[in-house]
């Protein structure tokens, strides 16, 4: 490696906690190419060291100009002939994150998506045809792509904080460079499908028990790690050998195992929205006995999938998801101390994700008791979260009661999470601000009420803004960061930095009856009460949302939500907007009167036992016609919310529906699907719906801006 290399990787090491090893250059050097994203250089044992640093990247991804350096760096030290290569990336958070998703968004021929993986594949076979060991050194993510090309080496040692998994199963793909066959060859079967068809990450630990790694190590033993691999000492398992490995290989029970697999597989998503996981398990039914047959078939499995229109909506997602990250990462939020009002179930849950983060926070309430269960949850959560000893007893350090709200006078934010009363909400910011720093940020959690009504009493209302949770919040990605007139900029983007450092997504809504979510989402749930006010069963009403890709349907969500949730919104919204959002059936409000709340009290819509609705057999499939009773409701509230700028642009309401709601990601949000069914189509089947069943259907005026074009 040329010095300035060096000195490079060793800066980018001294970031993290424990510097990476490599090991001094001798002053025998293998040729030196001219490379962007590949550094080597052989120690004085003849090892040659090999260090991923893609250039103008904070992360390594394997692109196609890397993997074209990966290849010429292979041929050279072919021709040096050193006495082992060791692969390791010089990025402090981690080896590699995948392949280069952006490069694949826009493909849509199946020939050329193979022709593309197939030079990727030329260069893991190089590397694993290398006449001298190899092997992968891990720290950090080891996910997808650079997964597979640490399966490529013949050894594999991981450092102790190493994440590794295939998450191709989220883009609606399965492994492409070779992982499924070469995670079978090592790993224990089970475990390697598992990995590879619920995307999840394994630990170190895991990853070594399953056989996809073969040693974990402190970085400081790292280096005599590499020496015995390099001596054939370094003790490796391979699970994939045993007999349990044999048995799963068979005809008999690898046809039992993939029948598991796709029952499994089914509770989470239906083939004919989410073909990937089933494509993975016909794989391995077909070919698990036989390698090379398994290689061959991986490629245009993957290759159909990846220009697949599933793939295409998942893969726009993931960069949405990216593009909405990216809001407020400008600014620095400024916050250390967070002081949550109000321990019920948003607020503790809120407080007990901020301590999880690593803020310090205080959490106030009237009486104890309303606090004692949230801190309760908090450590239920910590212990969930935290694997390694010590840092869920920390985190719970990081949480402290607080009774007389001493926290206010520190904090640097305070979150309002009481009751959605305006009276209740107003006392306490008149008692919050006589007490705050100027310099802190007064937010609500309000999931309804405008901010202007809210601010209209306040002294300093330009530091005021709304950072709206979703239910439960250690679950739901989106974070609403609402605006109002005379906000100061600053203090929304510090509200965006603070949802980012929370690892949540957050988006920017403009303060409007519901924001965008509740004001999208309430049409059609109400639409779904209506519906069973006319005598349609709850069951066949979700089973048409979940035909449609729902993950839940209307009324099973509700019941979740709380009955008494969703009446308050619908409500607040139905006093807002009158005509323009449907009566609430009385029954409904009766149903909340009398206790029957839904999950929480074990009764609502349906009878819930062990957190599950018992729900009586569908008798026939659903109407077709119902999805659109349902579905349309959502579509054009969605545009009124374009309409009246409560978001930015269509991708954000996307975004918001998707991360906010569930909203069948499939189909890219409700924008996305209303732009490939046609507006037009849509339109018309709203005017149809709204001669039926009345004006609620009628087509917002938002619909004639948006044209026809995609």
């Amino acid at each position: 490696m040329r010095k300035t290399d060096k000195t490079r990787a060793t800066a980018l090491a001294e970031l993290t906690s424990e510097p990476l090893t490599i090991p001094p250059a001798s002053g025998d050097q293998p040729p030196q190419g001219t490379f962007k994203h590949w550094h080597r250089h052989l120690d004085s044992d003849g090892v040659a060291w090999v260090l991923l640093d893609k250039q103008d990247a904070s992360t390594n991804t394997l692109s196609e100009d890397v993997i074209r350096e990966a290849n010429e760096t292979l041929a050279e030290l072919e021709a040096a002939r050193p006495k082992a290569i060791v692969i390791r990336s010089a990025k402090e958070n981690g080896f590699v994150a995948g392949a280069e998703i952006g490069e694949f968004k826009h493909m849509t021929d199946p020939h050329e998506a193979e022709e593309r993986i197939r030079q990727g594949l030329e260069v893991l076979d190089r590397l694993e045809a290398f006449p001298a060991p190899t092997m992968a050194v891990i720290h950090g993510f080891c996910l997808g792509g650079g997964l597979e090309l640490a399966l490529a080496c013949r050894y594999r040692i991981a450092r102790d904080d190493a994440k590794l998994g295939f998450p191709e199963v989220m883009l609606g793909l399965h492994p492409g460079l070779a992982g499924t066959w070469r995670s079978l060859r090592v790993a224990d079967p089970e475990a390697a499908m598992t990995a590879m068809l619920t995307g999840r990450t394994l630990n170190a630990r895991r990853a070594k028990t399953a056989g996809f790694v073969d040693t974990v190590v402190p970085e400081r033993h790292v280096e005599a790690a590499v020496r015995a691999a390099v001596a054939g000492e370094l003790k490796t398992q391979r699970p994939a050998k045993t007999v349990k490995a044999r048995l799963m290989r068979s005809k008999l029970g690898r046809q039992f195992a993939a029948t598991q697999m796709e029952k499994k597989a089914a509770a989470q998503a239906r083939p004919e929205h989410y073909p990937a996981p089933y494509a993975m398990i016909d794989l391995w039914r077909q070919h698990g006995d036989d390698m090379d047959a398994l290689r061959a078939a991986e490629t245009p499995s993957f290759a159909k999938l990846l220009t697949s229109d599933t793939s295409r909506e998942l893969v726009r997602l993931f960069f949405l998801r990216d593009g909405l990250k990216n809001a407020g990462k400008q600014t620095g939020h400024g916050i250390t101390h967070v002081h949550v009002i109000g321990a019920g179930v948003m607020g503790g849950d809120i407080a007990a994700w901020a301590a999880l983060r690593g803020f310090h926070v205080t959490l106030q309430d009237r009486e104890a008791k309303y606090i004692a269960p949230a801190i309760k949850r908090a450590a239920d959560l910590f212990k969930q979260k935290l694997r390694r000893p010590g840092d869920a007893r920390a985190a719970l350090d990081r949480l402290t009661p607080d009774l007389a709200g001493d926290g206010l006078a520190r904090a640097d934010l305070v979150i309002e999470a009481v009751p959605e009363d305006e009276a209740i909400k107003r006392s306490v910011y008149e008692t919050a601000e006589a007490r705050m720093k100027p310099s802190a940020i007064l937010a609500t959690n309000t999931s309804s009420i405008l901010l202007e009504t809210l601010a209209a009493n306040l002294q300093v209302p330009e530091r005021f803004v709304g950072i709206h949770f979703f239910n439960p919040v250690a679950k739901m990605a989106l974070v609403e960061v609402v605006t109002h007139r005379g906000l100061r900029k600053q203090v929304r983007e510090r509200a965006l930095s603070f949802v980012n450092a929370l690892d949540k997504i957050p988006l920017g809504v403009k303060s409007a009856p519901g924001f965008l979510v509740n004001r999208a989402l309430t049409p059609y749930l109400m639409e779904a009460f209506i519906c069973h006010d006319e005598g349609i069963a709850p069951e066949e009403i979700d089973a048409a949302a979940e035909a449609f890709g729902m993950p839940m349907g209307p009324i099973e969500l509700a019941d979740r939500v709380g009955l008494d949730v969703g009446l308050h919104v619908a409500g607040v919204l139905r006093s807002e907007m009158g005509e323009g959002m449907p009566e609430i059936p009385g029954w409904f409000a009766k149903k909340v009167e009398a206790g029957d709340l839904g999950a929480k009290t074990g009764m609502g819509m349906y009878r819930w036992k062990d957190g599950k609705p018992q729900k009586a057999k569908l008798p026939a499939p659903p109407s077709p016609d119902l999805q659109d009773r349902l579905v349309l409701p959502l579509l054009n509230a969605s545009v009124a919310c374009l309409r009246g700028k409560v978001v930015a642009s269509e991708d954000d309401v996307d975004g918001g529906m998707v991360f906010g709601t569930g909203f069948a990601p499939f189909r890219g949000g409700p924008m996305r699907y209303a732009r490939t069914r046609g507006i037009t189509d849509v339109v018309a089947a709203l005017g149809r719906l709204a001669a039926r069943h009345g004006p609620r259907f009628a087509p917002d005026a938002g619909w004639a801006k948006l044209g026809d074009k995609s």
